[in-house]
């Protein structure tokens, strides 16, 4: 008689039973459905800074420059968007989508000393890169007053 140990990985009824949670668990942290999909996308931010100037980039790949708003707004400056979703070609029995895609809206507090009127953007190989030009103290001490 030839023993050997039962694996209960190696049932199919078990396995079976260890996809259906996982795919119910998928569904509850918004895994696997296009709608779950939509509501995780949240682009990379890198700030950096220099002697002149507070740095933004944003990596938004496949996202349009069209489709992307800036604003400030009480010394906070907001960049939201949307990356739409693309149809896609389904092949054989399977489809993965690891891509998110959806509306997303990211927000920084300006420093007191930033010249808001002078706040460019580019975007180029998705990648937005907003510059926010400091207020030079010799500019906001010298001042000259028009008078009327």
């Amino acid at each position: 008689m030839l023993l050997t140990r039962y694996n209960p990985y190696n049932d199919p009824d078990i396995r079976k039973g260890f996809e259906l949670l996982q795919s119910f668990v998928n569904q509850l942290e918004g895994k696997g459905s296009e709608e779950g999909a939509i509501a995780a996308f949240v682009p990379a931010v890198n700030t950096r800074e220099s002697d002149d100037a507070y740095y933004i980039e944003v990596d938004l790949p496949g996202v349009k420059k069209e489709d992307i708003e800036i604003t400030t707004e009480d010394n906070v400056l907001t960049i939201s968007g949307e990356r739409k979703y693309r149809d896609e070609v389904k092949e054989g029995d399977y489809y993965k989508v690891e891509s998110r895609y959806g509306k997303f809206t990211r927000s920084f507090t300006l420093p007191e000393k930033v010249d808001v009127e002078h706040i460019s953007a580019e975007s180029k190989d998705g990648v937005l890169e907003v510059v926010i030009p400091k207020i030079k103290e010799e500019e906001k001490k010298q001042r000259k007053i028009e008078i009327k």
